[in-house]
């Protein structure tokens, strides 16, 4: 167990389990890129960057609540940042791409890429929760 979460197991196994064909037909090419090819998102370009209502923020690819926007915060770096998910939502991995260690973020209900954390953010976790905001969905608060 990392300061993050659980690590993913290499022969995890996912509650939703969908074909690949399944998954490029349920996604848009770009939520497919980023959940199922570990991409990225332009930095700045989704609207759930600047989303400011109360509400849940949800995997897009299997609807598994990921966040609340209580937990929101402006990092300054075009994503979406959280300071804590939430309870059993998420799963992480190392990431050793492009010449660094990261610690990737990953849906526990699907596997679906979300993001990487970070030890920068705010009290009283320390944890920046640095989403793809393509890879989710959010609901507004009745009311």
């Amino acid at each position: 167990m990392s300061m993050f979460g659980s690590e993913r197991k290499q022969d995890e196994v996912f509650e939703v389990q969908l074909t690949d064909a399944e998954w490029r037909a349920k996604l848009t090419p770009e939520q497919y890129h980023v959940l199922r090819e570990h991409g990225t998102e332009r930095a700045g370009s989704c609207a759930l960057n600047y989303e400011k209502r109360a509400g849940n923020f949800s995997c897009v690819g299997c609807g598994n609540p990921l966040f609340k926007s209580g937990k929101k915060f402006e990092s300054g770096t075009g994503w979406p940042s959280f300071d804590q998910p939430l309870e059993g939502a998420v799963g992480v991995t190392e990431d050793r791409k492009f010449g660094m260690v990261r610690t990737e973020v990953h849906c526990a209900r699907c596997g679906g890429h979300l993001g990487h954390v970070f030890p920068d953010g705010p009290p009283p976790t320390g944890l920046r929760y640095c989403m793809n905001g393509v890879a989710m969905d959010f609901e507004p608060a009745d009311g």
